[in-house]
């Protein structure tokens, strides 16, 4: 029984060598000759394939520019799949956008050229565009499952929409400013950053309680919301609340963000 699971992760394997040629060899003869002068067979010898062979990994040769995208894609998506149930989903989706932030970051100078060429060539930047959708589809429809039908008088799809769009933006926005940066500084950090002020925004909507029931609720607190208890007229009690799985540095976040607003 192992050895068809071993064969099939070669074939994978295989199938991810090539359609990663093929972008490299993409790049670089767009770099060189241009997007419009480059073919589709220039690209297929350059990577040392028959043509037939990039028809079987990519529709066009705008396409060959993202090779990574679809694969992506699942691994939010199963990011979305495996959230605890108690998690606030507008945390949850901003696990899921991580995972294209790690796309990028995984291999900075491809990502840097890549966005030069997105910046010069219109239908490259629409392909981009049309990526960037697919994951605001995939956030949308999770939040509307998580959301309460009948919280918002008929606009919880307007939410969700919007939601998931505002996740998706400052996922951008942090990712440009990276690349016009050259791929240096704390990409991470920035991107936490964001991440808040779209919690501070949407982290309470109400959501589905999950229980038997059928209750609505609101919001577990995500990990940038904060509770907080005076201890008498002093106030001197500090309580704030974090997920049992978040990473040190974003509790230690929560602290300082809970500590700000009690002294303003």
């Amino acid at each position: 029984m192992a050895q068809p699971v071993k064969s099939d992760r070669s074939q994978i394997s295989q199938r991810l060598k090539v359609r990663r040629a093929l972008a490299a060899a993409a790049m670089e003869l767009f770099a060189t000759k241009g997007y419009a002068a480059t073919t589709v067979d220039e690209i297929a010898a350059t990577a040392g394939v028959a043509r037939r062979t990039f028809f079987r990994h990519f529709r066009s040769k705008e396409e060959a520019i993202f090779p990574d995208h679809d694969d992506t894609l699942v691994r939010a998506e199963a990011v979305l799949e495996a959230a605890p149930e108690r998690e606030n989903p507008i945390d949850t989706i901003c696990r899921g956008i991580k995972e294209v932030m790690r796309m990028y970051a995984a291999s900075p100078a491809v990502s840097v050229e890549r966005y030069k060429l997105t910046r010069e060539v219109p239908a490259l930047r629409e392909r981009e565009i049309a990526s960037v959708a697919r994951y605001e589809r995939l956030f949308t429809r999770y939040l509307l499952a998580r959301f309460d039908e009948n919280s918002h008088n008929g606009d919880e799809p307007l939410l969700a929409e919007v939601a998931a769009s505002s996740v998706v933006t400052a996922h951008n926005h942090v990712l440009r400013r990276w690349l016009r940066r050259g791929g240096q500084g704390d990409v991470e950090a920035e991107l936490e950053h964001a991440f808040t002020i779209v919690r501070s925004t949407f982290g309470s909507l109400p959501v589905f309680t999950g229980g038997t029931s059928g209750g609505v609720a609101a919001a577990p607190p995500s990990a940038a919301e904060v509770a907080t208890a005076a201890d008498g007229a002093g106030g001197e009690v500090l309580v704030t609340v974090a997920r049992t799985d978040a990473p040190l540095d974003e509790v230690m976040r929560t602290i300082e963000l809970a500590l700000r607003d009690c002294r303003r």
